[in-house]
């Protein structure tokens, strides 16, 4: 009987594995384009992820705030405490050795020494005195003497500074065109700032204050008082002198300021007037290593002068004694 068989090829011994690898490589060919898209969409995913989270991690008020005065910076670089040299600035100039300047003569100190009681009432009185003043914007054109305001200044001038250094610039301006120029200046930045950089926020806390960008006060002040702090000093020979801790110096001769107007009688508002640095650095003719940190419309109260009727908190609340 006759049997039909299907014949099959025997494979030679390591010709099967090579047919395997052959198809393994065609199935990566075509897989390859495939697996090459696929990561870029993953790659594109975790990108987008990466930058909405950047997004969300901003605070609203802040990227709102961001939107409304995006033409003009909020940020105040004359305000910005600067009181480390950075290496750069460092640099940039021929800065002088501390080695270079004399050594201080020490002398003996023997300030007054009153009785316990004595103490006790001096400390009562500078209290009184003190508690009295209060921010005024309604001010007298009426004319301070001008040695009062020498006086003034030469007691804000006491201040301790990081190094001795006096770090402090304070121009007096008694021209009435140069304070009407200042006026302007500092009013059409004011105006921003209320309008778009302060926030609604900020306003709002400020509306029971009764204040805005209208500052009259600096036309009608016989002398408005500009505080600058020197960032570095420039020594006869030209060099630079590091002034440490420039800022907090000087605002604790402001601080004595304050106090010493007070004393004789007369009024200011403390004003930080943000964005105007610049330009009014240039009015002024000071020169780059001096920042405005602080502006007071300085003389006698209006005779309709009206104050808000603010408390002060208790001394249990400031004070913590150990």
């Amino acid at each position: 009987m006759a049997t039909s068989c299907l014949a099959i090829p025997l494979m030679e011994e390591g010709e099967g594995e090579d047919i395997g690898l052959e198809a393994l490589m065609a199935l990566l060919s075509v897989l390859t384009p495939v697996l090459a898209v696929v990561l870029c969409l993953v790659i594109g995913f975790m990108l987008v992820r990466s930058r909405e989270t950047e997004t969300t991690s901003t605070p609203s008020g802040k990227t709102e705030g961001a939107k409304k005065a995006d033409f003009r910076t909020w940020v105040d670089q004359d305000l910005q405490d600067d009181t480390e040299i950075t290496a750069k600035e460092e640099e940039d100039g021929d800065w002088a050795d501390s080695h270079e300047e004399e050594d201080l003569l020490h002398v003996p100190y023997s300030p007054p020494r009153y009785p316990e009681e004595t103490m006790l009432q001096r400390s009562k009185d500078l209290y009184t005195l003190m508690n009295q003043r209060r921010s005024v914007r309604f001010i007298s054109p009426e004319p301070v003497p001008r040695e009062v305001i020498d006086n003034v200044i030469r007691t804000a001038g006491t201040a301790p500074s990081g190094a001795h250094t006096e770090p402090w610039t304070f121009v007096v301006v008694s021209d009435p065109d140069t304070k009407h120029q200042i006026r302007q200046i500092v009013e059409e930045e004011e105006e921003v700032n209320y309008r778009q950089r302060m926030g609604d926020k900020w306003v709002n806390d400020l509306a029971k204050l009764k204040t805005n960008w209208i500052k009259d006060y600096l036309d009608v002040a016989p002398y408005l008082v500009l505080v600058f702090k020197q960032t570095y000093g420039i020594l006869p020979n030209d060099k630079k002198r590091t002034h440490y801790y420039n800022e907090i110096s000087v605002s604790i001769s402001c601080g004595i300021l304050l106090a010493a107007l007070q004393n004789v009688g007369l009024v200011t508002v403390t004003s930080t007037p943000l964005n105007c640095g610049p330009q009014l650095r240039i009015l002024l003719k000071r020169p780059a290593n001096e920042k405005l940190l602080m502006l007071l419309p300085v003389g006698y109260p209006a005779s309709d002068a009206t104050v808000p009727d603010l408390k002060r908190k208790p001394l249990d609340d400031v004070m913590v004694h150990i």
